[in-house]
């Protein structure tokens, strides 16, 4: 065995000497490189040699020579901080996983902390988790006040009980499209000291008749929240406001949704809103605050498809799966039928905190744009008003059929769609259509100009797809469609549509 150990020893070493050579040789050779004294002695030694050219081909050298050098010293330095950052990160990785795993055991302590204590509070209602609730034996006084805790839908419940004696009112309505509109406009001014162009309330009052959604999109401040909420006390309803947030996905955020622990559905303020709503005629509003700081389409999609269903006997959304014997009187079969007398007002902020709201919902809802802000005016005292939601339809209705688009005006329309078919692909839809042969009659019978209400109808919901195209490659048909806009409807007659292709062209 010895004498194996004195084989393995001498083997290994002969590969050992090596690397130690090639250390040392390596140490050498830089010592070598950056040997002063060497190179001063043989310029010494050819110093008186030299003539005036070659002295400049001296310098050159040196300087090629330090050069290397130098980046010979970079590259070794760049070489350890590499591998000491590297080593480093290995380092805080680890120590990053770590504290992931110690906040993972935080968050599973705490979830069992909280099923704990909802165990302790269905104890206390004398039930098991999973067990479903017995209804108590109750008399027989029908004053008696309801007992809502053993139904899953507890606010719905308290509303049928609310309810159960009221009677649809019959307001004495008279008043026009034209009224309305100046009534809700000195309304603003006197009660509320919010000041808005009477074109904006005509054109607000168009939106409601295009549709169930209208968007108030603008800077911030400009008063688009106010408008909304203000609408809600001119019609002595006050609006109802849900602030959606980042994380909102799907209509349970909206509407609420059922707790399979506590066999409750948790009810939301817009789920009793359209509750209540369904017992009444009158006009009520519910405000989606800041609608765009969550995707649209993921929460309120489901919403939109059902309020454009044609017949309003379709406007179902539902709740649960299935129905309970207790379930409250309007919700039939775990299914909700959504009121026609809610009208749902979004407000956009455009900046970079929100996303982009989808054609999907543009083309079904009526945004307007609130940019300016008006500076105060007097105007005579207005008070609230009650009005009942079919009387409005009422007028929207009689304004369709009084103040249709004239031929002139639709022949014009139909010239412009071919040449925004031809120079920008961009083609008006079926529905985009049926929205103008409303907007544009109420906006009229608000006491507003056609053209006018076509030129705001097209900026705002067929020229905002060219945002969509590449600006280059339409730029320089811009010039000549706004030539074409002067010559068909009258020069300087579409402003909204004009000032919108001057600063898309602007823009590129």
């Amino acid at each position: 065995m010895n004498t194996f150990f004195r084989f393995f020893y001498e083997f290994i070493s002969v590969f050992f000497s090596g690397i130690g050579a090639m250390a040392k040789g390596l140490y050498n050779g830089f010592l070598q490189m950056i040997n002063v004294k060497t190179y001063k002695s043989v310029l010494l030694s050819y110093k008186n040699n030299f003539n005036g050219a070659e002295w400049v081909l001296v310098a050159v050298s040196i300087a090629v020579i330090v050069i290397i050098i130098l980046a010979f010293g970079l590259l070794i330095f760049f070489i350890i901080r590499r591998v000491v950052r590297f080593g480093k990160s290995k380092v805080n990785q680890e120590e990053l996983l770590d504290e992931i795993n110690n906040l993972n055991e935080q968050v599973e302590k705490l979830i069992k902390e909280k099923n704990e204590i909802m165990a302790m509070k269905v104890s206390q209602l004398g039930l098991k988790p999973g067990e479903e609730e017995k209804l108590p034996e109750t008399g027989e006084n029908p004053d008696e006040e309801v007992d809502t805790s053993n139904t899953r839908f507890g606010k719905l419940t308290r509303i049928d009980e609310e309810m159960k004696e009221y009677k649809i009112k019959k307001y004495a309505n008279g008043f026009t499209l034209a009224e309305l509109a100046e009534n809700f406009r000195c309304f603003n001014a006197s009660k509320l000291k919010l000041y808005y162009d009477i074109s904006l309330i005509r054109t607000f009052l168009s939106g409601l008749a295009c549709g169930r959604l209208v968007i108030l999109q603008g800077i911030s401040g400009t008063g688009k929240t106010s408008l909304a909420y203000a609408w809600g006390k001119f019609v002595q309803k006050d609006s109802c406001i849900a602030s959606v947030e980042p994380s909102w996905r799907d209509k349970t955020e909206l509407l609420g949704y059922f707790n399979e622990f506590t066999k409750k559905f948790n009810e939301s303020d817009v789920l009793a809103e359209l509750y209540r709503a369904g017992y009444t005629d009158d006009v009520h509003t519910i405000i989606l605050d800041e609608m765009n700081i969550a995707r649209v389409e993921y929460y309120f999609a489901e919403m939109l498809s059902i309020l454009e269903m044609p017949s309003r006997d379709e406007w179902i959304i539902e709740l649960v799966p299935n129905g309970w014997p207790d379930d409250p009187k309007r919700v039939t079969n775990g299914k909700l039928k959504l009121p026609v007398n809610v009208w749902y007002i979004g407000t956009i902020n455009n900046d970079d905190s929100t996303f982009m709201v989808t054609d999907k919902v543009y083309d079904r809802a009526m945004p307007i744009d609130i940019n300016t802000k008006v500076a105060p005016f007097k105007c005579r005292e207005q008070d609230a008003i009650e009005i009942n939601a079919s009387y409005l339809e009422k007028l929207f209705a009689e304004a369709i059929q009084n103040h249709p688009l004239t031929a002139d005006s639709l022949k014009k329309v139909s010239e412009m769609d071919e040449y925004v078919i031809k120079h920008f692909r961009v083609a008006f839809g079926n529905r985009i259509l049926k929205q103008m042969n409303t907007f544009v009659p109420v906006y009229v019978a608000c006491g507003g100009d056609e053209v006018e209400a076509i030129d705001y109808f097209i900026a705002k919901k067929i020229f905002r797809k060219f945002e969509q195209i590449n600006i280059l490659f339409i730029r320089d048909e811009i010039d000549p469609f706004i030539s074409y806009l002067n010559k068909k409807f009258g020069n300087g007659k579409m402003k909204e549509c004009i000032e919108f292709l001057e600063r898309i062209k602007k823009a590129a």
